[in-house]
């Protein structure tokens, strides 16, 4: 039985998907075979990929976090706002956008800790608030929201761009993430209580941990990684635009249950969540390169979340059961 576990692991199944994308895909577009291809490919979603890892701890609390994409333009516009209208060095534009991300995410836990309001209603709300205030620092600062703010620095630019012994910036920041939100997650106090928080609230509190501390931080950290994510998409098409990370929500709440994250709370882990989210970045980079419509990408995408969710809740123990059952009744 342990072993069949451990074959059927989650994980697993999201290796044998992604391989068989690759194959498909490789199929239909020979270029997808190609090593350099597949890795230079992660530039397309590497934001997904990030934020999916944070967000995760926000859906163990029981919580969920959809303004990240608006959070991802605002963020893009305060690094081109204060670059080249206030003439700030362009690397310390850097830990202002992430303090602005951690700002725009601690906004969100305060309100949904706090006050009691749905996780769903503050962060909706969020994604409009961010959005709006990213135009609006636009039109205060005379750029144009449709051209934005380009001319980066070759040094900013070459952070996306660049690579190291031929593996993409990118992807080692993304690897990078990876361990430390695993270690953040599974192997600290905080992780835990992350999950206690998500399993049982109340349980959580009389256990004295302070669960308003520990959702807050969660959003914070959300916002932190959509702050990177912001960072690094800016430097990739060097440029600030109100618009970047629009259309990136359903990709990364799609990732995050793929993983195997519940959406209820309590359960999930940031490896399940790394392999799902590269799954769904292959899947659009995929479609995008057999010249699929993005309306199409879009469809693909939300039907993978309904079976990702309707999947999960066949547990392995209830397949077997099924297998006895009709064992049983096959001998009578």
């Amino acid at each position: 039985m342990y072993r069949l576990n451990r074959l059927l692991k989650w994980e697993t199944l999201l290796v044998f998907i992604l391989i068989l994308e690759i194959v498909i895909f490789g199929l239909i577009n020979p270029r997808f075979f190609r090593l350099n291809v597949l890795l230079y490919s992660i530039n397309d979603f590497v934001c997904i990929c990030i934020i999916s890892l944070f967000v995760t701890f926000v859906v163990i609390t029981g919580g969920i976090d959809i303004s990240v994409g608006s959070i991802i333009g605002f963020v893009s516009i305060v690094i081109g706002v204060t670059w080249k209208l206030a003439g700030i060095s362009i690397w310390f534009t850097i830990p202002i956008a992430i303090l602005a991300g951690a700002l725009c995410g601690a906004l969100n836990g305060f309100l949904i800790a706090y006050t009691g309001v749905q996780a769903m209603v503050v962060t909706l709300g969020g994604m409009f608030l961010y959005s709006g205030l990213s135009l609006v620092v636009m039109g205060i600062s005379g750029a144009s929201a449709f051209e934005g703010i380009s001319g980066m620095p070759k040094e900013f630019v070459n952070i996306s761009n660049g690579n190291i012994l031929g593996i993409p910036n990118p992807f080692i920041i993304f690897i990078m993430l990876v361990v430390i939100s695993y270690v953040l997650l599974h192997k600290t106090k905080y992780g835990r209580y992350v999950f206690l928080v998500g399993i049982n609230r109340n349980a959580a509190c009389y256990s004295g941990i302070n669960a308003k501390v520990v959702i807050m931080s969660t959003y914070i950290l959300s916002g932190i990684s959509a702050a990177i994510a912001g960072i690094v998409l800016t430097s990739y098409l060097g440029g600030a635009r109100p618009d970047l990370g629009a259309e990136m929500t359903l990709p990364i709440v799609t990732a995050v249950v793929l993983g195997g994250t519940a959406i209820t709370g309590g359960k999930g882990g940031v490896i399940g969540t790394a392999f799902a989210s590269i799954v769904v970045g292959i899947m659009r980079f995929g479609l995008q390169m057999a010249n699929v419509s993005s309306q199409y990408i879009s469809v693909a995408i939300g039907l993978l979340l309904v079976l990702a969710v309707a999947m999960r809740g066949i547990s392995l123990k209830s397949m077997l059961n099924l297998k006895r059952s009709v064992e049983i009744r096959l001998f009578k």
